[in-house]
């Protein structure tokens, strides 16, 4: 071999060797990269097993306390008889480095959609200068796709069956706030023009509850609540946000609440309040938030006293069975229970009914504030 013929060989070994090189550096950051992504998801997995159970262990104490006053009180009716922070007031702290916060929404202060009528709706619509056509109209194709008898007022009539994709009313209450999108009418006014909700799908949403209670709680109702009942003039209406909330010429006394209808009446100079109002909580949302550092964990639950709220649910009528299917129904059912199985494991007594359960769900913007009257 030539000396031109060696440098030629030493020329492609070393070129061989640099690539080698390049495929070797270009594997190992590959490896080192999704290592490193392996273990932030790891690390995050742990982190959030761990807030969990703080928030979990939160979440217990805090249902104690409010059985607490319920017991002593006959009930709850507000964060103002001294359950606003029940961590503290029990005493209880999450683990060392950890941060614990709660707060609470009172479901029940709003309208339950289940119960909302005509009447309820259109006013409403009306008090958010809606010409009372319009608000005629939004009320038929809401009901019209919530209730299976309801008779249109206007000349609103929508015809699901010729859309590209046909479907059909449900006729039963909202489940879910994002149904609006599917009501006709209804989504030209509560989504803009890119299809995202919009301030008044905000307002229609802390307004109305979608789970089924009879009375809406005084003690939480919130102005458009108010007008949509059209119990108070704006006077009133101001005056009974001002004793709630500690403000105006209540300042001098902090947040204020009603042990019933009647102590509402006096306040307002009124004999008797509407029946739909009550000052008892039906449904109350928990969300609790446990931090540690830049992670955080979030658990909303909402719970039902005895009696309470329960959960918009359209169920079918049962089939007509046969006689004999009839007589064996109650010896299926004894079975479905496993023989020796003492009396305190088949039942809870668990203080609270829980409708509703998430993990770390995205919170949705708060509603623009509704004009001064």
């Amino acid at each position: 071999m030539n000396a031109r013929h060696r440098r030629r060989f030493r020329g492609s070994v070393l070129i061989v060797v640099i690539v080698t090189l390049m495929f070797t550096g270009y594997a190992l950051v590959t490896f080192v990269e999704k290592a490193s992504v392996d273990l932030l998801v790891e690390s995050r997995e742990a982190s959030a097993r761990r807030l969990r159970q703080q928030a979990c262990s939160a979440l217990e104490v805090t249902l104690a306390v409010l059985q607490d006053f319920s017991l002593v009180d006959g009930g709850l009716r507000s964060p103002a008889e001294g359950w606003n922070d029940p961590l503290a007031f029990a005493g209880w702290s999450p683990a060392e480095g950890c941060t614990a916060e709660v707060n609470f929404e009172d479901e029940s202060g709003k309208i339950s959609l289940a119960h909302a009528d005509a009447a309820t709706l259109t006013e409403l619509f009306k008090s958010w200068d809606f010409a009372q056509t319009d608000a005629e109209k939004l009320t038929d194709g809401l009901l019209s796709w919530m209730q299976k008898d309801f008779v249109p007022t206007s000349s609103f009539s929508p015809d699901y069956d010729r859309v590209t994709l046909p479907y059909a009313e449900p006729l039963r209450s909202l489940r879910s706030f994002s149904e609006l999108a599917a009501i006709e009418y209804a989504r030209d006014v509560f989504y803009d023009k890119e299809g995202h909700p919009n301030d008044l799908w905000r307002r229609f949403a802390a307004t109305f509850s979608l789970f089924d209670f009879k009375q809406t709680n005084l003690n939480a109702a919130n102005p458009d609540a108010l007008r949509a009942l059209g119990a108070y003039d704006t006077a009133q209406q101001r005056q009974l946000t001002d004793y709630l909330t500690g403000s105006g010429s209540y300042a001098h006394q902090g947040p204020g609440f009603f042990q019933n209808t009647s102590d509402a009446a006096s306040l307002l100079g009124a004999q008797t309040m509407p029946a739909s109002f009550g000052t008892v909580i039906r449904a109350l949302r928990v969300n609790i938030t446990i931090r540690q550092g830049r992670s955080q964990f979030r658990l909303t639950a909402v719970i039902a006293p005895s009696g309470g709220a329960t959960t918009v649910i359209a169920t079918a009528a049962p089939a007509a069975q046969p006689a004999s299917s009839a007589a064996t129904q109650p010896a299926t059912a004894q079975a479905a229970t496993p023989p020796g199985t003492p009396a305190s494991d088949k039942k809870l007594n668990y203080p609270f009914t829980l409708l509703e359960i998430r993990e770390n769900a995205e919170m949705p913007p708060s509603p623009a504030p509704p004009p001064q009257a």
